[in-house]
């Protein structure tokens, strides 16, 4: 079974960073896209950050120029990098793969207080 783990959620104030991870268990011999979704209270699930197999990058524009989001093959670890945190960026942060069919991480809470 594939699974998808998240870590590295946390409290942090406004201005903070941090890098969320996805580790993904089991195998995925392909890909369309791998990306970094939120909701936040009260709002719908949206796509933050996302990643496609042959390399490129999309982000939504409220986070644009603070994080950014890669992977490693290799330890099978999705990331997204958070810098100049926003308390409008405070969501609880699920990691996605586009596959054959869609997996989900569990989700991990960041909160960022101002």
């Amino acid at each position: 079974q594939v699974q998808l783990v998240e870590s590295g959620g946390g409290l942090v104030q406004a201005g903070g960073s941090l890098r969320l991870s996805c580790v993904v268990s089991g195998r995925i011999l392909w890909f369309d896209t791998m990306g970094w979704y939120r909701q936040a209270p009260g709002k719908q699930r949206e796509l933050v950050a996302g990643i496609s197999s042959g390399g490129p990058t999309m982000y939504v524009d409220s986070v644009k120029g603070r994080f950014t989001i890669s992977r490693d093959n290799a330890k099978n670890t999705l990331y997204l990098q958070m810098n100049s945190l926003k308390s409008e960026d405070t969501a609880v942060y699920y990691c996605n793969v586009r596959a054959r069919v869609e997996y989900w991480g569990q989700g991990t809470q960041v909160t960022v207080s101002s």
